[in-house]
């Protein structure tokens, strides 16, 4: 197998693992879901997006890549520091950004569809709760 196979074989497994693992969080931990909402809503409204989903596709190739960079600084910033979920909120973000420029592989376009409802149902009920404290 090339090393090209063998990455994409491996972002598959680190995508399935994180759907997993934030399906199973969205019902277990509020918090950790408010993080991802909070976050992905910054970035869409800095983009003049509603969506996660709008905001990753309104980004050029160069937007992406930048905010690829500060997603690994700060991530692994956090995680060092213990602050796992908001460490956890970027990792969901970047795997999404990451996905989206893999879609020509049939696994990961699947992947990346299901993640990003989850972000952008994140967003949806980051929203209300911010439109509940007004």
């Amino acid at each position: 197998m090339n090393t090209k196979a063998n990455q994409l074989e491996q972002y598959r497994h680190r995508l399935a693992s994180v759907l997993g693992d934030l399906r199973s969080t969205a019902a277990e931990d509020g918090e950790a879901v408010a993080m991802i909402g909070s976050l992905a809503t910054q970035l869409a409204d800095k983009l003049q997006c509603q969506s996660w989903s709008d905001a990753k596709e309104a980004m050029s190739p160069a937007n992406r890549a930048e905010l690829l960079r500060s997603f690994e600084t700060r991530g692994n910033a956090m995680h060092q520091a213990g602050q796992t979920k908001q460490a956890y909120a970027i990792q969901a973000l970047a795997i999404s950004l990451l996905a989206g420029t893999m879609r020509q592989d049939r696994h990961i376009a699947e992947g990346e569809g299901l993640l990003d409802a989850l972000i952008d149902r994140a967003v949806v009920l980051y929203r209300r709760h911010q439109a509940s404290l007004n």
